[in-house]
C-alpha cells in the first residue's frame, strides 16, 4: 500500500511542480491510459494525456495540493486511489474528488486513468 501511496504522491508532486519530465515518468505510455481533467472531456492514450500536461504546465496557474481522504484499494496488479484534492492557487481555492488507478508493471506503480470532477458547495 505504501508504494501505491508514493506514486500517487509523486502525482501531485509533479503537478506542483509543473514538471512535464516527473510526470511522464508517473504515467504508463500506452493506448489503454485515460484522464478526465475537471472540466475536460475524456482523453485516451498516452499521446493525448502527456499533451494535456504539457499544456496545462505551459499555462499562467500553478496550484498546491492538500491530498484528503485519500483511500487505496489494491486488487492484484491494479490498485485505485480516491481522494479529495484541496486545491489553493492564488485568489482561488476549490476540492477535486479524484480518482487515481495504476497498473504494477513488475517494476513499479503507474498510472492508467485519473479522473477528477469538481465538487460544488452549496
Amino acid at each position: 500500500m505504501n508504494e501505491v501511496l508514493a506514486a500517487n504522491q509523486s502525482f501531485y508532486d509533479a503537478h506542483e511542480a509543473a514538471d512535464f519530465e516527473a510526470m511522464s515518468a508517473i504515467w504508463e505510455h500506452s493506448h489503454r491510459v485515460v484522464c478526465t481533467h475537471p472540466g475536460w472531456p475524456i482523453l485516451r492514450g498516452w499521446p493525448d494525456v502527456g499533451l494535456s500536461w504539457r499544456r496545462i504546465f505551459a499555462g499562467p496557474g500553478r496550484n498546491q495540493f492538500i491530498i484528503t481522504n485519500e483511500a487505496v484499494v489494491i486488487v492484484g496488479e491494479l490498485a485505485w486511489v480516491t481522494c479529495d484534492e484541496n486545491l489553493v492557487s492564488v485568489g482561488d481555492a476549490g476540492t477535486v474528488a479524484a480518482t487515481n488507478v495504476f497498473a504494477h508493471d513488475g517494476d513499479r506503480w503507474r498510472l492508467v486513468l485519473h479522473h477528477g470532477s469538481p465538487v460544488v458547495t452549496r
